[in-house]
């Protein structure tokens, strides 16, 4: 009997641990659901769309530059679909970093309208690939420009691009490495030899939601390579026209 005391004194402590440690599992999961969902609460459906749309963009200079890889018959198609493939990750990664920490879903493929233009250039060739790219490049940088646009600063911005008039630069920041200010060139370039073009950081939009300023924050860090693609995918366009006429 007392064998039988002992044994059952064990085994209700036993049982007594495993609820308590069931318990502090509960709580925690608990909390950390708790602490989840306060995360997401401060997630607006605007930051929400923005980085769907950013990261959709983003995917689609990649993939339709991959095409252009395959099927361009221009060295300067080419040559610009190769920049877009080697500068477009690098953005891509940090938003998705961003939107991995913060629980924001991301596309996992093209929209409708992405998947039938990739589509209607796979169907091309030779020059009228070209001509069709190169459009469809203008378009789409000039689409994510605007996006960006929405998250920075507006008189940062403008004097960002004023700076860049100045200076008469018109491909600056072709490349990741490229630094988040208005360039400044030699005086034979600028109207007035006397003027001084004070180089301006691109900035963002100011918010107290810390996500949505993150998310402006990258807009500012990745606009100028951005402005540069667009200025890029301009003149690609104009010499394949030209071409087009020769």
């Amino acid at each position: 009997m007392r064998r039988l005391g002992v044994m059952a004194v064990a085994l209700a402590a036993t049982i007594a641990v495993g609820c308590n440690r069931s318990d502090n599992r509960a709580a925690n999961d608990s909390t950390a659901v708790g602490t989840a969902g306060r995360d997401n609460a401060n997630i607006s459906s605007g930051d929400r769309d923005f980085v769907r749309d950013a990261a959709t963009m983003n995917m689609a200079e990649i993939e339709l530059s991959r095409t252009a890889l395959q099927r361009a018959s221009g060295a300067d198609v080419k040559k610009f679909a190769q920049m877009m493939v080697n500068d477009h990750p690098a953005a891509g990664d940090k938003l998705k970093a961003f939107a991995s920490q913060h629980q924001i879903e991301l596309p996992a493929q093209l929209d409708d309208e992405h998947r039938d233009l990739r589509e209607k250039l796979a169907g091309k060739q030779g020059l009228e690939f070209d001509k069709e790219y190169a459009d469809a490049m203008v378009d789409g940088h000039q689409d994510f420009v605007d996006k960006l646009e929405s998250r920075i600063d507006k008189d940062t911005l403008s004097k960002w691009k004023a700076g860049r008039t100045a200076t008469g630069d018109d491909m600056y920041a072709a490349n990741p490495n490229a630094a988040n200010r208005a360039p400044a060139k030699p005086d034979t370039v600028n109207p007035d030899p006397d003027a001084k073009v004070e180089a301006t950081a691109v900035t963002a939009e100011r918010s107290d939601n810390p996500v949505t300023m993150g998310l402006n924050q990258w807009a500012a860090e990745t606009y100028p390579v951005a402005f540069a693609h667009l200025e890029a995918a301009k003149a690609l366009r104009d010499g394949v026209r030209k071409r087009s006429t020769n």
